[in-house]
């Protein structure tokens, strides 16, 4: 009679865990999509961020390097491109005006733009259209 009883628990058992795995496999489906949209959603900010942060930079910098005596728009267009070639930054445009810098010019501006369909890692989910845009002016040295 024993043998009977815990053969009987066995089989509920058995047919218990089967329920359990299933049950897993339902809920591991209905979650990890949302998981995984969350953390590409998570990648792609702190890229879209980063890519903020480094046009703010891109702008200074390359209106700094302009500002000073001799300095060209070529200066500032290459330094614009050395900043943006360390983090993967391809696509962009530089505007410089006035795009010739004679020693008389009193005011340098510089205009970055950064298209985010083109240099996110996740173009089409979360920023398609969108572009960043900065501007600078400073005042030209030694006037």
């Amino acid at each position: 009679m024993t043998h009977l009883f815990s053969s009987i628990r066995t089989a509920r058992r058995s047919q218990s865990a089967r329920n359990c795995a299933g049950a897993t496999v339902v809920e591991f489906a209905l979650v990890v999509p949302l998981v995984l949209l969350l953390a590409f959603a998570a990648i792609e900010f702190a890229r879209v961020t980063m890519i903020r942060h480094s046009v703010d930079n891109a702008v200074y910098e390359s209106a700094r390097l302009a500002i000073i005596p001799g300095g060209t728009a070529a200066d500032a267009r290459n330094e614009t491109q050395r900043l943006f070639s360390v983090i993967g930054i391809t696509d962009f445009l530089v505007e410089i005006v006035p795009p010739v810098l004679a020693p008389e010019t009193p005011d340098v501006t510089v205009r970055i733009t950064v298209p985010l369909d083109t240099n996110s890692y996740f173009p089409q989910q979360f920023f398609a259209g969108r572009t960043i845009r900065r501007e600078l002016t400073m005042r030209r040295e030694g006037l």
